[in-house]
């Protein structure tokens, strides 16, 4: 059965949910299922790279979309975001539940994973009350197979009343049994017949009662025995939603409206008032679920989950959870620092030629001087030290922080510290946002996606800026080695001790303010949040590295690169463009020299800080351009000649000190203030993050200065 705007809602596909299709008998195919069940495998597998992604209109959450071709039929694939349940708690649940509901897809795949079925199978039952096009698929049956649990998925197919495929996504089996079945149930050569879920018998009489009057008010174009749930269930936002889809409000209608007064009046006859509606229609659910588990699922050895939980006592404890998540995140700095130095020298190599050739071609086409300038030593070459100092580190940060999210560790850091995140009125999963962050804040601020609450959300996005990105620690480093570490044996270990000291200090400010935003502009208590802990797994190195370099590394470079821009204009014009001899970066820098010293820095710092809005990477070059007087970003070739600089223009330790303070705490990057602008869909909120981490950087400067001043040590 293909797509047609009569049969399948075309139009509202294209315009509620923007899919992407090429003509009305491309077949729409809805992926859904709950985290941790290998769907993106699924989906990846499907549709290879015939890949794209965005974002739902009017929510952060993002979409994928993909396509794959099948018996010269051509099936779009959409990869609805990860969810427990239909009954929408958060943002992610609403546009799963919309999609099913109203996309009108030609088939549901629901995936699930063989390791645990009882809990995936709440949502198999939820979908299968709205539409009858449903195929279970059942996932990662290699990691079922080796905890010695067995399937009976055939039974399970008989108990549904749907197809159940079995397969493990990951090695590609059970992928072409996938997609022969969608294409028969696409084409009605399958016709599911779902079994229905039984309630008891005073909702069966008030779901009866309303179903009448429901089928003369909304056609076919709505499941009635659903949407009569929904309306006894009372759910605000979907019946608002169907009120939005069918150009009509249900409760206005007055056949409906007397209907469900008196499906109210048999429900209190029996004691199930309007409050305990819902908690009587998921415990049903549940129930279900179990009963269908104990039906199908047998379980050779009981203790298949000994090792995770063996794990999950260390990695988890109170003891040893925080110094192991403080020491793995520590691997994953040094690897990421260490790794990027070489690459980084490679690319800065290779612009430098091709920065020769544009000087060679540039003079050869006497183009004048100011336009080389402008175009070569501002624009290209701030764009050059972006890309030499974000893309190798990030390309290093990014797979190995995916290898600790493949491997399941991730979600043990949110356990780790969810109990301090709580006591700041904040939400535990602010802890997995914070540690993406350390990649880049920007990735971080997308990440925020997952906290459900809005004001949590908007929390995290506001204080990821205070974990230092890779853009951030070359100064910290550069800082650390030079001032703090000093020349002895142990030097190194000084200055990786003076780093992960200034994380921590991120870490507790993070804590600190969020508990003041909790307080005043955000104020609410904290969100219970259930955290699944997934069993272990053996990560998949291919595909890590494919996915963090694709979805987040470029992604984010491609930010920074429109940012860097008319940054390396700007930069190039403040340094060249001379008033009364005096060029336009050193006025700037006189205006901001007594702040400076208030700071304990000057104000070519200032200057600097404020020049590399667009990437934290380029301050320190800024630095050294406007010590020498130079018309252009430079570098210089050791350590020891960035000392002697440094130390000849008046730098001390507390200099040092308070310039890794401030490069903790400063306005976001211009890729991340536009990443949150486009988050959060407010400018306000985009000043408020602006403003809070710089107002806090020029507060402990100013006062750690004071103090140094005030007792003699500096």
């Amino acid at each position: 059965m293909a797509l047609t705007n009569q049969s399948t809602g075309l139009g509202a596909l294209k315009e509620m949910f923007q899919v992407k299709m090429d003509s009305a008998d491309d077949v729409v195919i809805a992926l859904a299922g709950n985290p941790n069940t290998g769907k993106s495998t699924v989906f990846n597998d499907l549709t290879g790279l015939n890949q794209h992604t965005g974002n739902w209109p009017g929510k952060t959450v993002t979409n994928a979309q993909g396509s794959y071709r099948y018996k010269n039929k051509k099936f779009i694939l959409v990869d609805l975001p990860g969810t427990y349940s239909l009954m929408a708690n958060s943002v992610e649940e609403e546009v799963a539940r919309d999609f099913i509901c109203f996309g009108k897809p030609a088939v549901t795949v629901i995936v699930t994973d063989g390791t645990c079925l009882e809990r995936n199978l709440n949502l198999v039952l939820q979908i299968m009350e709205i539409t009858s096009k449903v195929v279970v698929c059942v996932n990662l049956l290699d990691e079922a197979k080796r905890k010695k649990i067995s399937i009976a998925l055939d039974l399970l197919s008989k108990e549904l009343g749907v197809p159940v495929v079995g397969t493990s996504a990951r090695n590609g089996k059970g992928i072409e049994e996938l997609k022969e079945v969608v294409y028969q149930v696409a084409q009605d050569g399958i016709q599911p017949e779902p079994v229905r879920i039984l309630y008891s018998e005073a909702i069966e009489k008030a779901i009866e009662m309303l179903i009448h009057a429901l089928d003369s008010a909304v056609s076919k174009s709505l499941n009635s025995r659903w949407l009569a749930l929904r309306l006894l269930d009372e759910d605000p936002s979907i019946l608002e939603e169907i009120n939005r889809l069918l150009g009509f409000r249900l409760l206005e209608d007055q056949s409906i409206l007397q209907s469900l007064d008196e499906a109210r009046l048999i429900l209190n006859e029996k004691g199930i008032c309007q409050d305990v509606v819902s908690d009587h229609l998921v415990s049903r659910i549940v129930c279900r679920a179990e009963e269908l588990t104990e039906a199908v699922v047998t379980v050779h050895n009981k203790n298949y989950n000994q090792f995770d939980r063996k794990t999950d006592h260390i990695l988890t404890s109170k003891a040893f959870g925080i110094p192991i998540m403080i020491g793995l995140l520590g691997i994953v700095f040094w690897l990421t620092v260490q790794g990027a130095n070489y690459p980084s020298a490679i690319l800065a190599s290779f612009f430098r030629w091709i920065e020769e050739k544009l000087v060679l071609l540039f003079a050869s086409a006497a183009i004048p001087d100011w336009i080389h300038g402008i175009l070569v030593q501002g624009v290209y070459k701030t764009m050059a030290w972006v890309v030499s100092v974000m893309l190798p580190p990030m390309a290093i940060f990014f797979p190995l922080f995916t290898l600790l999210e493949d491997l399941g560790y991730l979600p043990r850091v949110a356990f780790n510290l969810d109990n301090f995140f709580k006591r700041a009125c904040a939400h535990g999963k602010q802890a997995l946002t914070m540690c993406m962050g350390f990649g880049c804040n920007a990735a971080g601020v997308i990440a925020c996606r997952i906290i459900d609450s809005p004001r949590e959300r908007l929390i995290a996005i506001i204080t990821n800026n205070f974990v230092p990105c890779n853009g951030r620690f070359p100064t910290l480093i550069a800082m650390a080695t030079i001032f703090i570490a000093g020349t002895s044996a142990f030097s190194s270990f000084f200055a990786t001790l003076a780093v992960l000291g200034v994380i921590v200090f991120g870490v507790i400010m993070t804590l600190l303010v969020s508990n003041l935003l909790s307080k005043t502009i955000l104020r609410g208590l904290p969100s219970s949040f259930t955290l699944e802990l997934p069993p272990y797994r053996r990560p998949q190195v291919g595909k890590i590295i494919l996915r963090s370099i694709v979805d987040r590394t470029l992604f984010v470079l491609g930010r920074a690169m429109m940012v860097a821009a008319p940054a390396g204009l700007i930069i190039w014009i403040m340094a060249n463009i001379n008033v009364n001899g005096t060029s336009l970066l050193s006025c700037g820098a006189a205006l901001l020299q007594p702040l400076g010293n208030a700071l304990g820095m000057d104000g070519y710092i200032l200057m600097a800080f404020i020049l590399g809005f667009p990437a934290n990477e380029i301050v320190i070059p800024i630095v050294i351009m406007s010590y020498l007087s130079a018309g252009a970003l430079l570098d210089l070739d050791s350590m020891a000649a960035l000392k002697d600089l440094l130390i000849s223009n008046g730098w001390t330790w507390l200099t040092a000190l308070n310039v890794m303070i401030f490069t903790l705490l400063h306005f976001p990057c211009g890729t991340t203030l536009l990443t949150i602008r486009k988050e959060t869909q407010s400018i306000k909120w985009a000043v408020v993050s602006f403003l809070i981490p710089t107002g806090a950087g020029i507060l402990v400067c100013f006062l750690l200065t004071q103090i140094a001043k005030l007792s003699g040590l500096a």
